[in-house]
């Protein structure tokens, strides 16, 4: 007997009928995206590694550790390879179509938004696999567009609030703070570095490695021995500029003119080398201690960092594997059971029982269809299994008479309705 084949370590099938909430979340998504006038782009799951190396950072653990990559080894024997990578996050590849497809051309900012799935070789736990999946959006243009305002920033956090009350997820806090321009970064930095040396070797051996290569990257670590070391190290927050203060302070102005509550959270930089000002997370207490469904911030100078035009943007990325379990945990979603049951009695009432079933689909109702070769106590066991509201019992003497036996399988009633007013009777009790 052969072995049996399983998903990949890190990977999982979504289905039925989990798979119920990930399509509400992404229906809820795509009508507040069309609500704050964003469309959708689509781009490859599969990247020019150098891409990832010169937005994201290659000192990142994502770049450094994570990534799925190799050589391309498909073309001539006297060509160089190609080294490939499948997408770790999305906002590079959105930055690179922007790019490639000359959008500032177009009028006014870029709002775009995705849905689909990023690779990163991380080790499996609760809410993180190898595979996962991303809902997120990006604001890009010129800086004649204003793209760089503090009021994209707001509208960006303003339209996240908006998704996750839409979505019934309760209780959730907004992390917001500022990383400053790439001056500010380098400044706080070597006070950074100068801050680590005398307690570093305190610390686990990946904020060892960060202190060298990224000291701000220390910040990211979740060891919870760290933690009082980080807490007493030097705030970003003492080393901005006025510009990236004033622009900071804005965006808190609007936040607090809509009524969006926020956090500021002095220790969040986000974990990819590309951001600037501000950056933010949404967190949920339903996930534990890993509890961030979202997170984002601007990326003024990615563009120019991957050979494009100025282009400030600001963008976010929901967890949605993670978003899902918050959903699940705090409102379980119920799929959308057959309304009824169409149970074909005798020979040649599958044909018919398929005409019917079009009739009733046709006024969006939900079918299931049985077998003419089930006896009624099958059709009637199964449809009761399968959570049907009726079963509608089709046999030579209905099709004759145009009369539909319609049994409600939670009372047990019977009655006989015209074929023409079957789907106005199925829909006037649907609860």
């Amino acid at each position: 007997m052969a072995s049996l084949i399983k998903a990949v370590r890190g990977t999982r099938d979504l289905l039925p009928p989990e798979t119920e909430s990930w399509n509400f979340v992404e229906a809820a998504a795509r009508d507040c995206f069309r609500q704050y006038n964003f469309h959708e782009i689509r781009t490859p799951v599969l990247e020019d590694l150098s891409l990832f190396q010169r937005s994201v950072g290659e000192d990142t653990d994502i770049v450094s550790k994570e990534m799925f990559a190799w050589e391309d080894r498909a073309r001539a024997e006297s060509e160089k390879g190609q080294w490939l990578a499948l997408r770790p996050e999305n906002t590079a590849g959105v930055v690179r179509a922007y790019i490639e497809h000359k959008l500032w051309e177009r009028p006014g900012v870029q709002k775009l938004f995705y849905m689909g799935p990023q690779f990163r070789r991380e080790r499996p736990q609760k809410g993180r696999y190898r595979q996962f999946y991303q809902i997120g959006a990006e604001i890009i243009g010129s800086p004649a567009s204003g793209s760089e305002s503090p009021a994209r920033d707001a509208e960006v956090l303003e339209l996240l609030a908006t998704l996750l009350d839409r979505l019934g997820i309760e209780n959730w806090s907004l992390q917001l703070n500022s990383v400053g321009c790439p001056e500010d970064r380098r400044r706080y930095n070597q006070a950074l570095q100068q801050a680590l040396k005398p307690v570093v070797a305190q610390m686990c051996s990946d904020c060892q490695r960060r202190a060298v290569t990224n000291p701000l990257r220390v910040l990211d670590c979740k060891v919870p021995a760290d933690q009082p070391i980080i807490e007493k190290l030097p705030r970003i927050s003492d080393y901005l500029d006025e510009p990236c203060k004033q622009h900071f302070d804005h965006v808190q102005q609007i936040l607090k003119a809509v009524a969006i509550p926020y956090t500021i959270n002095s220790r969040l930089v986000r974990g990819l080398d590309y951001y600037v000002r501000t950056v933010f997370e949404f967190t949920h207490g339903a996930l534990g201690a890993q509890n961030a469904i979202l997170g984002g911030g601007r990326y003024d100078g990615l563009s120019e960092a991957l050979g494009g035009p100025r282009a400030p943007g600001i963008g976010f990325a929901i967890g949605e594997d993670r978003l899902v379990m918050a959903l699940t945990e705090v409102a379980p979603a119920t799929a959308r059971l057959p309304d009824v049951y169409i149970a074909p009695l005798g020979a040649g009432m599958d044909a018919e029982a398929a005409r019917l079933a079009g009739e009733l689909r046709r006024h969006d109702i939900v079918v299931e269809l049985g077998d003419e070769s089930f006896r009624v106590k099958k059709s009637l066991e199964t449809a009761s299994k399968l959570g049907a509201r009726y079963a509608a019992i089709l046999g030579e003497n209905e099709v004759s008479s145009g009369q539909i036996t319609l049994k409600n399988l939670a009372t047990g009633e019977q009655q006989q309705v015209p074929r023409a007013e079957l789907p106005n009777c199925i829909q006037t009790t649907r609860t």
